[in-house]
C-alpha cells in the first residue's frame, strides 16, 4: 500500500508525519472520492516525485476516470491561479486586482465531477501553494454549499501532511547517505 511505502521511507525523526500519514488519509472520514482527489491533487501541487510514484497509483485506484482527471485539473488550474491571485493579494497596488485576468479557467466552472469536490481539491492545493486569496474563495464556496467546517480541516490537514513528507522526502534525497 503506497501509505505504507511512504511510511516506510520517512526517517524516524519525522516519526509524527508517519502517523498524521496514517490518521488524516488512513483513517479519515471523507468520502473516497473527496478522500483520494484530495490526495491526488496534493500529491501533484508538491511536485514531490517520491510522493507523486507512491500516492498516485492508489488514487487512481479509489477514483472514477473524470475524478482523476479533475484532481488533476485542479492542481492544474490552481499552480496557475495561486501565483496569480497570491502575487495580486502581495501587490500594494490595488489597481491590479480591478483589471481583467485574461486567464482561461474554464474547468472550475465544469470540472467533471461534483462541483464542491473540486472546490475542496482546490482549497487544498491552495493551502500547499499559500494563497490567501484563494483559500477565502474556495472556502466560501464551499461553506455556502453546506459543507461542515471538519470537513474543510480535514482537506488542509492532508495537504499539510502531504506537504511535510514531501518536503523531507526530497531533501533527505539530496543529503549523502
Amino acid at each position: 500500500m503506497a501509505l505504507d511505502e511512504l511510511k516506510a521511507a520517512l526517517p524516524d525523526y519525522a516519526k509524527d508525519l508517519k502517523l498524521n500519514l496514517g490518521s488524516v488519509i488512513g483513517n479519515s472520514d471523507l468520502p473516497e472520492q473527496q478522500l483520494w482527489g484530495t490526495v491526488l491533487a496534493c500529491a501533484m501541487a508538491t511536485g514531490s516525485p517520491a510522493v507523486l510514484r507512491e500516492l498516485e497509483p492508489e488514487a487512481k485506484s479509489h477514483l472514477s476516470p473524470e475524478a482523476y482527471q479533475a484532481a488533476k485539473g485542479a492542481a492544474a488550474i490552481m499552480a496557475m491561479n495561486n501565483v496569480y491571485y497570491r502575487t495580486l493579494h502581495l501587490l500594494s497596488d490595488k489597481e491590479y486586482g480591478t483589471m481583467r485576468a485574461g486567464l482561461r479557467m474554464n474547468i472550475i466552472g465544469n470540472p467533471g465531477v461534483d462541483k464542491v469536490d473540486f472546490e475542496l481539491w482546490c482549497f487544498a492545493v491552495s493551502a500547499i501553494n499559500g494563497c490567501g486569496q484563494c483559500l477565502d474563495s474556495h472556502e466560501g464556496v464551499l461553506r455556502k454549499a453546506g459543507v461542515e467546517r471538519e470537513v474543510v480541516q480535514a482537506s488542509v490537514k492532508i495537504a499539510a501532511t502531504v506537504q511535510a513528507v514531501a518536503s523531507v522526502l526530497d531533501a533527505e534525497a539530496q543529503l549523502p547517505q
